[in-house]
């Protein structure tokens, strides 16, 4: 199946469903009761993340019958359901709410994101903040765009170039083993600036619309960086894994940097990355 980008807009269609009627209804009306810890108190689900989830995988089963839909929560319960990804002819993988420590700490810094593969491939992807109302798209080859709920859009363009110390961008080293966590930690006064707002979705969205210049981050789960990977590549970015190779959805481990260009990754990597013993 080839998808276009009429496919690529009702997948956004479905995702802001959900978040309007799944996650704004609950946003700063949790209770105690409503927010559970899966792995560690670090790591959060809630009855919205479950129900978007829920309603989204249904609207895909209906919308796009003949693909494969892979969630975070039910892969968290199954595991088993990420073997499917790299075989699959067609699937999507689906984060119902990014962010959710933000979310149920009633931060309004979260977002829904999905992306499609065909034959292991991603191919397109969509990330929807329900706060703004604003849904990020890209399709493999036919570039990236925003489309506000009113209809609004914006063609989606990376960053230029810059010198390491005038960058600015969103580094995630909790996952980091060491030695490379002192060693990037070490590193990041070499820079202009670095974040992190906890919601992949954010970060990405930031750096296809060139607010930022750089994104770094080590832990890779699907559904957390294969919508925004593409959003990034498509918008005219450059990444690769912590080694130079490209990126790869069934690599959770390996790292990723995004980069306006290729010249400007080689330059942070060795800035975050370099004198590693």
């Amino acid at each position: 199946m080839r998808l276009s980008v009429s496919h690529v807009e009702e997948l956004a269609s479905l995702l802001r469903e959900a978040g309007m009627r799944e996650i704004m209804p609950r946003f700063r009306a949790l209770g105690a009761k409503d927010v559970r810890a899966k792995t560690g108190p670090l790591d959060l689900v809630t009855d919205a993340d479950e129900a978007a989830e829920h309603m989204i995988a249904q609207a895909l089963s209906h919308h796009f019958p003949s693909f494969v839909v892979i969630g975070e929560e039910a892969a968290g319960a199954d595991p088993s359901l990420l073997e499917h990804l790299p075989d699959a002819d067609c699937a999507f993988v689906v984060d119902p709410l990014d962010g959710t420590a933000n979310y149920a700490a009633g931060v309004p810094v979260f977002g829904v994101m999905a992306a499609a593969f065909i034959r292991g491939e991603v191919v397109a992807g969509c990330i929807y903040d329900p706060i703004c109302d604003e849904a990020a798209l890209a399709l493999r080859g036919e570039g990236a765009w925003t489309h506000s709920g009113e209809g609004r859009r914006m063609d989606l363009r990376v960053a230029s170039p810059a010198p390491v110390g005038q960058m600015t961008g969103a580094v995630s080293w909790r996952f980091l083993p060491e030695p490379e966590r002192r060693v990037v930690c070490g590193n990041l006064p070499r820079l202009a600036a670095t974040f992190s707002y906890r919601c992949a979705a954010t970060e990405y969205r930031l750096a296809a619309a060139g607010h930022c210049h750089f994104l770094f981050y080590n832990r890779l789960m699907p559904w957390d960086h294969a919508p925004g990977w593409l959003l990034h590549r498509e918008a005219g970015g450059y990444s690769a894994h912590f080694d130079g190779s490209s990126y790869m959805p069934n690599h959770r481990s390996r790292g990723l940097i995004c980069a306006p260009d290729q010249e400007s990754w080689h330059a942070l990597r060795e800035g975050l990355l370099g004198h590693l013993p």
